[in-house]
């Protein structure tokens, strides 16, 4: 059965103007595991449902992170972070790098945050209110997570501001030379301060890198410099599109925004559905180790393997009404974090992010809405919102 349409899922217009779900639908019920030819991107294999991306992600013998996790040009070359960052490394190596870091994102620690996210969550909030209008993409939704990373990590606080704005111009940005010189700034700030760190260690995660040691060797300066960067994009781009996502779905949906409304303790099941609505990493990428067989489709060695995690979150066979937003979705096993060896690693801290976020808005505002048209990301990276102008108006 030929498609009604044409099928292009690294077309980034797809998901700035177009419709990816109604493909991810058919694809879901009549290909699930589909040869995409190669063209400017070497060839892969789609994955749309739930079921065949989480047995992708509970194998990384068979389905391999190091050869990198996101779709690439050849003339690109491999990516510099392969076999050297958490999310670009197999076991064991990455249970080591893993550890390093781990003790600072299990429950335990992110609990004797919670008050500093509260109050970072208040603050931005509060400042968002009294103007009245913004852009909640970049004046809520990327300053909640930016503000936590960027303490955890030994961020002057002064510099918070500086970090906000070369994040947004690297990673929101339209231009890609803009993008570029922005990335080479964030990565230059990181190397200084990694450097100092090294030298003077303090309670941070950069101290933590610019000190450690795996397998009786302390990581490269490029390691620490890599994973810096793999901490501080992961720390705030995903949480940052999810938060304004969840709101747009809110005003979408103000029933739910009603419903939430009344029953604050439903708070913790929204994260979730907000986190499934918005499936904020696009496609994750594998490279298959040798040779497997996915439904009746053969996977050679070497060739690339992609999950589309907003289509297994749709998946109609694990979530019921599944194009329904319900903010108190039970039960809820998403995969928009991810599962198996590469679970988020912040996942606790974006859940707490999220919530204290919602939070405060039920308590500080009495209405939210659009205050113009929002715009989408065009990216087969990440999917959401680039711009979303609000008018908030305080209780």
């Amino acid at each position: 059965m030929d498609p009604p349409f044409e099928i292009n899922l690294v077309d980034p217009e797809l998901y700035s103007d177009g419709d990816p779900h109604e493909v991810w639908r058919w694809l879901r019920a009549n290909d699930p595991v589909r040869w995409h030819p190669p063209g400017d991107l070497p060839g892969f294999w789609i994955l749309t449902t739930y079921d065949d991306v989480l047995a992708v992600y509970r194998d990384p013998v068979a389905f391999s992170s190091e050869k990198g996790i996101l779709l690439r040009p050849a003339e690109y070359g491999p990516d510099p972070g392969g076999g050297r960052t958490l999310a670009l490394t197999d076991p064991p190596r990455h249970r080591q790098l893993r550890g390093l870091v781990h003790d600072q994102f299990v429950l335990r620690s992110v609990r004797s945050l919670e008050a500093e996210i509260r109050g970072i969550a208040r603050e931005v909030v509060l400042q968002a209110v009294e103007r009245e209008r913004c852009d909640f993409v970049t004046d809520v939704a990327a300053r909640i997570p930016l503000y936590v990373i960027c303490n955890m990590m030994g961020v002057p606080r002064s510099d918070w501001e500086s970090v906000l704005e070369l994040t947004t111009l690297a990673f929101g940005g339209s231009d890609p030379e803009t993008r570029t010189l922005a990335h080479m700034d964030i990565l230059q700030y990181f190397t200084e301060l990694a450097a100092e760190r090294g030298k003077r260690p303090a309670d941070d995660l950069v101290s933590i890198l610019a000190t450690a040691e795996v397998d009786g060797r302390k990581l490269t300066p490029d390691e620490v410099l890599l994973n810096c960067d793999n901490l501080l994009v992961g720390g705030t781009e995903n949480t940052r599109i999810a938060a304004a996502g969840g709101v747009e779905a809110l005003l979408q949906h103000p029933d739910q925004w009603h419903r939430l409304s009344e029953n604050p303790e439903l708070v913790p099941s929204a994260v979730e559905e907000v986190l499934r609505w918005t499936s904020t990493a696009t496609h994750i990428m594998r490279t298959a180790t040798g040779p497997a067989v996915i439904r009746d489709r053969h996977i050679q060695a070497g060739e690339r393997v992609t999950l589309w995690n907003p289509s297994a979150n749709r998946d109609e066979n694990v979530f019921p009404d599944s194009d329904r937003f319900d903010v108190g979705r039970q039960p809820n096993r998403h995969l928009a974090l991810g599962s198996g060896e590469h679970f988020c690693l912040g996942g606790t801290l974006a859940r707490a992010e999220l919530r204290f976020l919602y939070e405060e808005l039920l308590t500080t505002t009495r209405h939210i809405e659009l205050d113009g048209v929002p715009t989408r990301l065009s990216s087969i990276v990440v999917n959401g919102l680039e711009r979303m102008p609000v008018r908030m108006v305080p209780r």
